[in-house]
C-alpha cells in the first residue's frame, strides 16, 4: 500500500511539471486562461471523487487494524501536499491574469487621442456614382431589379436560344429549383420596358454572375452598368453619340471612341466599343515607356453595344416597325482597375483597408 501512495505521488509531480515550469514573462492572456482550465481539469483527475487518491482512501479497510492509523496518515498527508501544489500553481495563475486584466483595462487620461479615420466610399462605388450622375444629367432613369431571374428573362427575351452556350452550368449558376443567378443586368432593361413601356431611357447598374474561375481579370460575382434608349427614329448615330459624350464626360473632352463590328444574340448590328487611352492620351507612350492601361495600343476595350434585336423589342410588348432602341454594357471591376492602374481586381473584394485607403 505504501507504493501505491508513493507510485500516485510521483505520477501526480511528473504531470504536475507543466504548472511548475511557467514562463510568465512570456505568457499571454489567452494562454494563462487556457492554463487554469487545464489545472482545473488536472485537479479534478488527482483529487477528485474518482482519482487514484479517493480509490485509495477506499482501501482502508483492507489494512490490518494496526497498520489502519499510518495508512491514514500517509494518504492524507500525499492528498494535503497535492491539494497545497495545485493551490499554490493556481493563485500564480489567477494574480497572473487578474493583473494583465488589469494592464489592459487601465486608462492613461493624459496619452493624447487617437484621430479616428473617417470612412469613405468602395472604389467600384465611387465609379457607379461618377456614371450615374452623368448618365441622370442625359436625361436616364437609374434602374434595378432582382438579381434571381428565370431563364425567360435571362435568356429567352434577350433572343438567347435553346443551347447556346451561356445557357450551360459552366457559365451560368443556377439554384436547386432551376432559377439563375442573373448573368447580365440586360434583365433588368426586360422588366422596365414591360413595366414603363416606350418611350425609355434607362440605365442599369448592378451585380451579375458567371460561372468563372477567379483570376486577374475575373470574378464569379461582378459589377455591370447596361444602359437602354428605345424610342422612334433611334439609330446607330445616337448610340455612338451617347457612348462618346458620357465617356468625354468622365475621361476629359479630348477623349474618342471607336467601334469595332461583333456579335451579340440580343442586338444587331452590334459592336465593340473603345475609347483613346486616358493615360497616354492614346498615344501608346506613357513616360517613355509602353502604356500599361492601354499595353501600347492607344485604345482601351471597354464593352459591347449595338441596336437592339427586333426579337428583344417583340418579347416587350413594342412594335420594331415603329421603335428602335440601342443598348450598351461594361464591367466596373475592370474600368475601374484601369482608371486606378490595379492589376488584380480581386483585391477589390478583399476588403484589405491598406488597399481600400487609397481610394477617397
Amino acid at each position: 500500500m505504501r507504493e501505491k501512495i508513493q507510485k500516485i505521488r510521483e505520477n501526480f509531480e511528473l504531470e504536475f511539471r507543466q504548472f511548475q515550469e511557467i514562463d510568465f514573462l512570456r505568457l499571454s492572456l489567452s494562454d494563462a486562461e487556457g492554463l487554469m482550465r487545464n489545472l482545473q481539469e488536472f485537479k479534478a483527475k488527482h483529487t477528485g471523487k474518482k482519482s487514484e487518491i479517493a480509490e485509495a482512501k477506499k482501501l482502508i479497510k483492507e489494512i490490518p487494524p494496526e497498520e489502519r492509523a499510518e495508512f491514514g496518515r500517509s494518504v492524507q498527508e500525499a492528498e494535503r501536499q497535492m491539494l497545497s501544489l495545485i493551490q499554490e500553481a493556481e493563485k500564480r495563475l489567477k494574480d497572473f491574469i487578474a493583473e494583465t486584466k488589469i494592464r489592459r483595462e487601465t486608462l492613461d487620461v493624459t496619452i493624447p487621442g487617437f484621430r479616428w479615420r473617417t470612412g469613405h466610399l468602395h472604389p467600384i462605388t465611387i465609379l457607379r456614382q461618377k456614371i450615374e450622375d452623368i448618365f441622370v444629367s442625359m436625361g436616364y432613369a437609374v434602374e434595378d431589379d432582382r438579381e434571381i431571374e428565370n431563364d425567360y428573362y435571362n435568356f429567352d427575351a434577350l433572343n438567347i436560344p435553346e443551347g447556346h452556350p451561356a445557357r450551360e452550368a459552366q457559365d451560368t449558376f443556377y439554384t436547386t429549383k432551376g432559377l439563375a443567378l442573373r448573368s447580365q443586368t440586360s434583365t433588368v432593361q426586360i422588366r422596365a420596358m414591360e413595366r414603363r413601356g416606350v418611350p425609355i431611357r434607362i440605365i442599369a447598374p448592378g451585380k451579375v454572375f458567371r460561372n468563372d474561375t477567379p483570376d486577374p481579370t475575373h470574378v464569379p460575382m461582378f459589377h455591370q452598368v447596361e444602359g437602354l434608349c428605345v424610342d422612334k427614329g433611334i439609330s446607330m448615330a445616337h448610340l455612338k453619340g451617347t457612348v462618346a459624350e458620357w465617356l468625354r464626360r468622365l475621361f476629359g473632352k479630348e477623349t474618342k471612341i471607336r467601334m469595332r463590328p461583333s456579335y451579340f444574340p440580343f442586338t444587331e448590328p452590334s459592336a465593340e466599343f473603345d475609347c483613346s487611352c486616358f493615360k497616354c492620351s492614346g498615344t501608346g507612350i506613357f513616360q517613355d515607356e509602353k502604356c500599361r492601361p492601354c499595353k501600347g495600343t492607344g485604345w482601351i476595350e471597354l464593352g459591347g453595344c449595338g441596336m437592339v434585336h427586333p426579337n428583344v423589342l417583340k418579347n416587350c410588348g413594342v412594335n420594331p416597325e415603329i421603335y428602335s432602341g440601342f443598348a450598351f454594357g461594361f464591367g466596373l471591376e475592370r474600368m475601374c482597375a484601369m482608371l486606378y492602374s490595379i492589376d488584380d481586381i480581386r483585391l477589390m473584394f478583399e476588403n484589405d483597408i491598406r488597399f481600400l485607403r487609397q481610394f477617397r
